[in-house]
């Protein structure tokens, strides 16, 4: 090991980030970039493209449907085929602020920004919540600008860098990767450049999400008798390369035949009834019922989703009139989805099956109580006891 190579060793990541990309570090005030978020989104930023086209299922109810009967015979039965649960999460910091020389010898300051990210999977194993599968990464995202040399495989490089970080070497021993450090625009808009450098992080931990039910697929694990219940909206939307070649396509939309999405945060204004919004039909949606499937399709991507709500718990005994529901997709993949929308037979099952995993609850440990349906909920407690805290990540940098 050459002098060079040890004194690296010993540098925090961020002072090898600043003599690798030529930037200067001001050794900024580190904070979290994370916040308590309400269980209604308001502001929901959402994929207009994606409208409501037609009713999403064969046998569209014309009002609400009750399930309360189905869920108690299915219990009694003991019948059951959500088998794995989904969760990816993040804990975003600023990690410092690094000035880069642009035109005219004049610097602008870029925040640095790092995050944790976790995906775990958790399956069903008699009547027990088991680990299935965990990933950990560290990513930094940090400004296009970083990139004084403009190679392709700037950033690959300067992976290999900072890995050499007696810092990284601590934690890789505990699981945790670091991975290739990815770059946010810089280009003028409204953005703050700390919600740029989150949404990379966040484009990040989906794609690891993505790759965590493919290997289920591969492997063969998902079918109609072991659904995938993954936390939150079915994001995933379409690479160039999945819009260009055919049998990309139909592989992508193969790996979530057997997967549905359960949004416990969702815009009550994106709720259509009879194509219009009706954000008061979700409010007033009875306990152990669903609404009528929506069909949402795009004129720029060929994907199509079917759509609908179910509440787990009484108004009554909530915050608001929307705790309590979750909101349910499904890419719809089979030619008859696409033309007639789900087996209305189907939706009920699934709908009922969710309103059996609301118990127990988590009174007092989380504000989204009302929402979580209780494997979700472990598993989210399995991917998150796998972090680093505050202070142990913030000392790498």
């Amino acid at each position: 090991m050459t002098a060079v190579d040890s004194v690296n060793k010993r540098k925090k990541i961020t002072h090898i980030l600043a003599e690798e990309t030529g930037g200067k570090s001001y050794k900024a005030h580190k904070y979290s970039l994370d916040s308590e978020r309400s269980s209604l989104e308001y502001n929901e930023t959402e994929d207009r493209t994606f409208v409501w086209k037609k009713s999403g299922e064969t046998e569209p109810p014309t009002d609400y449907k009750p399930l309360e009967s189905l869920a108690r015979l299915l219990a009694e039965r003991d019948e059951q085929v959500l088998t794995y649960f989904l969760d990816g999460s993040r804990h975003v910091y600023k990690v410092d602020d690094m000035a880069y020389a642009q035109s005219g010898h004049r610097s602008v300051i870029y925040p640095t920004i790092a995050g944790q990210v976790g995906v775990g999977i958790c399956r069903r194993e008699n009547k027990k919540m088991v680990p299935e599968a965990l990933e950990r990464e560290i990513i930094l995202s940090i400004p296009s600008i970083a990139d004084p040399s403009g190679k392709r495989d700037f950033f690959e490089s300067l992976s290999v860098k900072l890995n050499g970080s007696n810092e990284l070497a601590r934690i890789q021993q505990c699981g945790w990767k670091f991975v290739t450090p990815i770059p946010y625009d810089i280009k003028h808009d409204e953005r703050k450049f700390e919600d740029r450098g989150t949404a990379r992080i966040q484009e990040a931990m989906i794609e690891r999400e993505k790759e965590m039910v493919k290997k289920l697929v591969r492997e063969g694990k998902l079918n109609q008798d072991n659904y995938l219940v993954k936390d939150g909206s079915l994001e995933y939307r379409l690479t160039q390369t999945d819009k260009d070649d055919d049998k990309s396509f139909q592989t992508f939309k193969q790996n979530y035949n057997w997967v549905i999405g359960l949004s416990k945060s969702f815009n009550p204004e994106a709720c259509f009834d009879k194509g219009k919004a009706n954000p008061g039909f979700i409010a007033e949606l009875p306990l152990y019922h669903r609404t009528p499937v929506a069909y949402f399709g795009s004129d720029k991507e060929p994907l199509a989703f079917a759509v609908w709500y179910v509440r787990l718990r009484h108004p009554s005994k909530t915050r608001t009139p929307f705790d309590g529901i979750l909101k349910v997709e499904k890419i719809l993949v089979r030619e008859d989805e696409l033309k007639n929308g789900m087996e209305t037979e189907t939706v009920d099952r699934l709908s009922a099956l969710i309103i059996n995993e609301r118990n127990p609850t988590c009174y007092g440990t989380d504000i989204r109580w009302a929402n979580h349906i209780y494997p979700i909920y472990l598993t989210e407690r399995f991917v998150k006891s796998q972090y680093l805290s505050t202070e142990s990540f913030l000392h790498l940098f």
